[in-house]
């Protein structure tokens, strides 16, 4: 691919602009003094936001919406999830306009900086995540853009002056492939989004792909507790790339050994060895204000990638220490009456498995109660033995519908595939198609002292205040 500069975007259209990607390259545009125009199905708090920044949005997909200003956008851009004949697309091609991914346009607004990517099958948004924030605490300044909105900020995007680039890197339809790293993360490498890659080999192939795009002079930081990532940096160091491994069980020269981890309510301490000269003692604690040894591994990683970056190592823990989190990544929204609420974005197998295990300390004497909404009908049928497996960590579970997103429904594929293989007792796994009757339904069954989860990459987000709300309802009429 031919790398674009950030002229190309001088005035440009983005369709979808309300999505957590597309909104993220409209802050950085506008930030940079861009003119930005944009269209969205509905109005939003991001839409709301952005025009107050300054962008033109127009609501609804017609050809219209590339006349939001006087002249031709100088580039539309486009995330996956625009069909070909979205009529916006149509008029760009029909009017000889530049159409860019959202991954080339990111690509764009790279360019310059130094570039740091986070990739992986999960863990990617809250390592990105953590290492922005500790950059930041550093006094780095990076620009960033994430897959979901940091709780400090509030936002997902941001165009920093300290010549580094933080971004999340999407593997699920190789779109990862436009970007330049000279630091790159990989948390994990573990077959997904079959429905574009078509098999698990190719699937990771992409990955290797991905390797040749890291800059001579650059690193691979890899996950060596995850066999799939294991592999990649062995054949990343065969082909004679520097490779930094973290986990349990790394002893290289330049790893992180993570040598315990130490539950806290809501939060976690993992004790690491920096193996080389980084550290002044034997071992450091790394704090993380969430929960999991999954999470303390994230921050193990993006230890790594900020010490590559030139920052000082007690800056870097004192700002992993202060990470407050992503929204959806184990998000409290609440409680009622003794129930407490919380919203994760979990959507994989080993995903559901690990956040369920984080979370079981929390609970404390409580019950764990999950609420699940499969995604995509694909990853549903190609994992739900695996689903129902990890969702028998909980005490009781609510399966609802498949969230299809941008597949359409096949037959036979509802979330019962997942409800009826849970291993629990069969009165405590609850099979719920109809979204509307969830939150009475959970609230019926949630009692004092319990941990309720909604968990999923689709709305079921928006069951957290609902559940609530419910739950109030319920024991005020009792």
């Amino acid at each position: 691919m031919t790398p674009r500069t950030e002229d190309v975007l001088a005035r440009a259209h983005l369709v979808g602009i309300g999505g957590a990607g597309m909104s993220g390259i409209a802050r950085i545009l506008l930030a940079r003094g861009h003119e930005v125009s944009g269209s969205d199905a509905r109005d939003s708090r991001t839409v709301l936001g952005l025009r107050a920044q300054g962008a033109r949005i127009g609501l609804g997909h017609e050809a219209a919406n590339l006349d939001l200003f006087d002249t031709d956008p100088t580039a539309v851009v486009v995330s996956t999830a625009i069909r070909p004949d979205n009529p916006e697309l149509v008029e760009a091609g029909r009017r000889g306009i530049t159409v860019l991914r959202r991954a080339e346009a990111l690509a764009a607004l790279m360019a310059g900086d130094r570039v740091a990517c986070v990739a992986g099958t999960h863990g990617k948004t809250s390592t990105t995540s953590m290492l922005t924030v500790a950059l930041q605490h550093c006094r780095k300044d990076p620009s960033f853009a994430i897959g979901g909105d940091l709780n400090e900020s509030g936002a997902n995007a941001h165009h920093g002056d300290g010549g580094i680039f933080v971004a999340e890197a999407d593997e699920s339809d190789g779109s990862f492939l436009c970007y330049e790293p000279s630091v790159a993360v990989v948390t994990n490498v573990e077959p997904d989004h079959l429905d574009h890659h078509g098999s698990a080999e190719a699937y990771i192939a992409v990955f290797d792909e991905f390797l040749e795009r890291i800059t001579a002079d650059g690193v691979l930081i890899a996950n060596a507790d995850d066999p799939g990532a294991a592999r990649l940096a062995d054949r990343a160091a065969a082909a004679g790339r520097r490779v930094r491994r973290y986990g349990r069980s790394v002893t290289g020269e330049g790893d992180a050994r993570l040598v315990g981890y130490r539950p806290q309510r809501g939060a976690g301490v993992g004790t690491v060895e920096l193996v080389g000269a980084e550290a002044d003692a034997d071992r450091i604690d790394v704090q993380v204000s969430v929960p999991g040894e999954h999470m303390a591994g994230n921050a193990v990683a993006a230890l790594l990638a900020g010490l590559e970056l030139g920052a000082p190592l007690a800056d870097l823990l004192d700002g992993l220490a202060a990470f407050g989190g992503v929204r959806r990544r184990f998000e409290f929204k609440g409680s009622a009456r003794g129930v407490t609420v919380y919203d994760d974005y979990a959507h994989h197998p080993t995903e559901v498995d690990a956040q369920l295990r984080a979370a079981r300390p929390v609970v404390g004497d409580g019950r764990l109660v999950v609420v699940f909404q499969p995604h995509l009908y694909s990853r549903t049928a190609a994992f739900a033995p695996e689903f129902a497996t990890a969702l028998g960590l909980a005490d009781e579970v609510v399966v609802l519908d498949v969230y299809g997103a941008r597949e359409e429904p096949q037959p036979g594929v509802t979330g019962e595939l997942i409800a009826d293989a849970v291993p629990l007792p069969p009165e405590k796994v609850h099979y719920e198609p109809s979204f509307t009757a969830a939150a009475p339904r959970v609230a019926a069954l949630a009692r004092p002292g319990d941990l309720v989860l909604t968990m999923g990459a689709g709305d079921v987000t928006m069951l957290g205040e609902e559940i609530i709300s419910e739950v109030e309802r319920v024991v005020a009429e009792a």
